[in-house]
């Protein structure tokens, strides 16, 4: 198994000697390139090194710790099967002793099925597994794709390919990679009356007030190819004195209008100035998953549109498995139609997002991989969410690049 990780500095002989205090001589530097980071509004950022590599665990303490397990287990057995054929009175009476020797072996198979790194004879699913799908697996698996996922794909792999279709390893990996590809839902823009209003919701640290600047450069200034549109920007974070002072200087930079508003009837109102605008975004306060009451009033603040919404739920691709699951169950409530994936650049990892949207069935509109503005948001492309997916050869990009 593999741990992967990023190491940044200002150099990458810095990159190095940090990447060998935490990870050791073990550690093996996959590729590197040059990030910027710093600075405000785009000016004044600073060049540095950005190192990918990972860590390959050594399963020789968990080999050596199953065969020391498996050896008690047959000096156990042997010690049953030898007491089972002593038809005598005595043994009669030792019938506890016995049941609890058998209860021993028991607790040494459940000791073993736990073991990490299981190999693939110590599982009876495993045993009769072709070779092809235990690499698939390990593929999946490595890339954190969710168990539900794996067993998707690993059950149409097998009602799929014959036996002999198996033995073609470079055929079932690119038809994997193309339904994995086919799994992932990209978010269309659609007609909406005018205004169209975009609301970006999700927890605190995801970098929400800087999307939706960025946002603002796609639509408002027409970066990336899109039309350029009459814009309005809203914000009800008036909580955090920073991100109200950074969303105003971006609109001013950017000479859009920008409104801080407080209340349902304030939010109605400016939706009703700004109907001449083509579209009106509004960035919103991040919450907790776990503040119910707060994300219920939130929400309730919101119908003050009055109109036809569209919300996006913005996640970062750092976020761990399990809260990233929370988040996308408590914000159900306002009825998100996508999700904007943030902070791509520092994650290696990508198969729990794909698995998680493929769970949710919801679409992906936007990715950001860096702090500049505008340039670090794309529109979502299974290419480019499907990029840092390791293990399935060179050929990943060619076999997958469907487009919005």
């Amino acid at each position: 198994m593999y741990q992967y990780f990023t190491e940044s500095a200002d150099t990458f002989q810095e990159a190095m000697e940090r990447i060998k205090v935490k990870y050791g001589s073990s550690a093996q530097v996959l590729g590197h390139r040059t990030v910027t980071y710093g600075g405000f509004l785009g000016f004044f950022q600073k060049e540095g090194i950005e190192v990918n590599g990972c860590i390959k665990h050594d399963a020789g303490a968990a080999d050596r710790d199953r065969a020391k397990l498996e050896e008690e287990k047959r000096k156990i057995l042997a010690l049953a099967e030898a007491k089972a054929h002593q038809k005598t009175a005595a043994d009669e009476k030792n019938q506890d002793q016995l049941k609890a020797v058998l209860d021993e072996v028991k607790s040494l198979q459940e000791k073993l099925d736990q073991l990490p790194g299981k190999m693939p004879l110590s599982g009876p699913t495993r045993v009769a597994e072709h070779p092809t799908l235990v690499l698939v697996q390990d593929i999946l698996e490595d890339n954190e794709f969710s168990p539900a996922y794996v067993r998707m794909i690993l059950d149409r792999v097998r009602r799929e390919f014959s036996m002999e279709g198996l033995t073609d390893t470079e055929a079932v990996l690119a038809q994997v990679r193309r339904w994995v590809a086919d799994g992932v839902q990209l978010f269309q823009d659609k007609r909406a009356t005018k205004p169209r209003i975009f609301i970006l919701v999700g927890p605190t640290g995801v970098g929400k007030t800087t999307t939706i600047a960025k946002l603002a450069a796609v639509y408002g200034l027409g970066f990336g190819g899109q039309e350029r549109q009459k814009l309005s920007l809203i914000t009800i974070d008036n909580y955090r004195i920073g991100a109200k002072m950074q969303i105003e200087s971006y609109g001013e930079i950017m000479g859009i209008p920008v409104t801080c508003i407080e209340s349902y009837e304030a939010l109605r109102q400016r939706i009703e100035l700004d109907s001449d605008k083509d579209m009106v975004l509004i960035d919103t306060i991040g919450k907790s998953p776990k503040d119910f009451v707060k994300l219920a009033e939130m929400r309730q603040l919101l119908e003050g549109t009055g109109r036809p919404t569209e919300v996006h739920l913005a996640v970062s691709a750092t976020t761990k498995t399990k809260d990233l699951r929370e988040i996308f169950q408590q914000f159900e409530p306002f009825g998100y139609q996508s999700v904007v994936l943030t902070k791509l650049d520092e994650t290696s990892v990508v198969g729990n997002l794909i698995s998680l949207l493929w769970e949710k069935q919801k679409p992906v509109s936007f990715l950001t991989d860096g702090q500049s503005v505008p340039q670090d948001i794309h529109r979502a492309t299974t290419e480019k969410l499907m990029k840092p997916l390791l293990g399935f050869g060179p050929g990943l990009l060619q076999t997958v690049g469907k487009e919005t």
